[in-house]
């Protein structure tokens, strides 16, 4: 921030990053601050820079931590591009740590494309995909190598929080107006009056792998009986954001600029399932109630009568001005380690080219399942986390199918441990946390018992007359 040095500060990308996230135009942040809106446009081109005048108002006005204005995107967007950078396919170069953090501050979008372009070598290095016959026959199209990780990109870049759903969910509940006990029946109900599709709980003979259809010919929506109470209000409230806020949906994917099929439509289902549970914990009551709980995410399942998972979800789309929760991370794992959902409305650094570390208590859950664990981690940078894991139940498959087995682990920055109940009587400032890396590929902790390969950023070692802790010894100098 400019101040005692007089260091002028230009944050074009940022400010206007911000301000499409608080979903509005130059006109309105201009008329929120109390400028005009060609200073606002002449910020964001980095042809003026922002006075600690203006960043106080904006921090103020629209409930925005100036710390998290300052580091969250560029330092996430720096993980990605140190990940990247750290492939031996660029050994040969020598690039400063200065510089990438120089690209993710003021070039974002070059950031983004790096990382797409990057995704789609690892996919054609595997033989996952033929990028390059894919590109020769769609001359002129848009290409996404990876479209899980394509959407994934692009609830981060809206920090997992989307206010045209919010709303909509919330008019729904207005009207409805009725408690949780009672929303299954009056979603089923509103399907059924307002859209004529009637629900139906079928036996699970009839929808076998199947756990929720929806016939467009006969208008009727059929939930597996598998489906515990709280997935069958989902499912209801999915369909509703489906028929309700098509509208609403399709100018969100529309924004987001040119998507193949495959990535549109996955796009507009993690919306629909946005809308689904915030229909199920509408924002302000579930703010409310997560700020009076001290995030007890078991007593707020039970009040809104929702899963472990689902409630964990919620908890990362908290990011409404001037009613924000605790900026939490979301992982799920099975017991082979295959990440399946990550989400953050923090900084947490998720790998995109592989998994997590072992040491991160999330696997310990599948040794004691329904037991909560806590935990505090730490980086190598020395950046310290607070987690939660625990395993949840999907619904059951019949016998003898085996039975689905997942851990959610959820955490946030340690100085935002304080307000979760988990934490209480702890220490934050004075307790060790157990070393982390991002994924072994990436971490250079040396003589680590979990370490399943060596850094590709270093010289692997092998000598015939040792055996060290770690299966893996490696040089401390690094590759170029």
């Amino acid at each position: 921030m400019p101040g005692k040095s007089g260091k002028k500060l230009f944050v074009g990308p940022r400010f206007r990053r911000i301000r499409q996230q608080l979903g509005l135009s130059q006109t309105q942040i201009a008329e929120g601050l109390g400028i005009s809106p060609s200073y606002i446009n002449l910020i964001e081109r980095n042809q003026r820079p922002v006075t600690a005048q203006i960043l106080l108002r904006l921090a103020e006005t629209y409930d925005l931590d100036l710390r998290d204005l300052a580091t969250a995107d560029e330092d996430r967007f720096f993980a990605e591009l140190n990940e990247i950078f750290s492939d031996p396919l660029f050994r040969q170069i020598d690039l400063p740590k200065q510089e990438l953090r120089d690209l993710a501050e003021l070039c974002p979008g070059v950031t983004h494309a790096l990382q797409r372009l990057y995704a789609a070598y690892t996919e054609a290095r595997r033989g996952e995909t033929l990028v390059a016959a894919q590109m020769a026959d769609r001359e002129g199209s848009q290409f996404d190598a990876n479209p899980i990780e394509r959407v994934r990109d692009l609830i981060e870049a809206n920090r997992n929080y989307f206010p045209e759903l919010e709303t909509a969910a919330e008019n729904l509940r207005d009207e409805l107006n009725v408690p949780t006990e009672g929303l299954f029946t009056a979603l089923a109900t509103r399907l059924r009056e307002k859209h004529s599709i009637v629900t139906r709980v079928m036996p699970v003979d009839v929808m076998r792998e199947t756990l929720r259809r929806f016939d467009r010919h006969r208008r009727q929506l059929l939930i597996s009986e598998l489906v515990d109470s709280s997935g069958r209000s989902f499912q209801l409230a999915l369909q509703i954001g489906f028929v309700e806020c098509g509208a609403a949906i399709d100018a969100i994917v529309s924004r987001a600029g040119p998507l193949d099929d495959t990535a549109r439509r996955l796009y507009r289902i993690t919306l629909a399932n946005y809308f689904a549970a915030a229909a199920m914990m509408p924002y302000q009551p579930f703010h409310s109630a997560a700020e009076a709980l001290s995030y007890d995410v078991h007593v707020l399942a039970q009040r809104f009568n929702a899963g472990f998972e689902q409630v964990c979800h919620r908890l990362t789309t908290l990011q409404r001005p001037n009613a924000r929760g605790v900026p939490f991370f979301l992982l799920r794992v099975d017991n082979a380690g295959n990440v399946s959902k990550r989400f953050s409305s923090g900084t947490f650094p998720f790998s995109k080219f592989g998994g997590t570390c072992p040491l991160w208590n999330v696997h310990s859950t599948f040794d004691m399942p329904d037991r909560l664990l806590s935990q505090v981690i730490e980086l190598p940078d020395g950046t310290r986390y607070f987690s939660i894991a625990q395993t949840v139940r999907r619904p059951v498959a019949p016998y003898p199918q085996p039975q689905p087995r997942f851990a959610i682990g959820l955490g946030c920055e340690i100085r935002h441990a304080a307000k979760l109940v988990y934490a209480t009587g702890m220490d934050l400032e004075k307790i060790e946390g157990t070393p982390i890396g991002v994924n072994c590929r990436l971490c250079e902790r040396e003589n680590c018992s979990q370490r399943a390969e060596p850094p590709i950023t270093r010289t692997l070692i092998l000598d015939e007359t040792t055996r060290r802790v770690s299966s893996f010894a490696f040089s401390n100098a690094r590759e170029l």
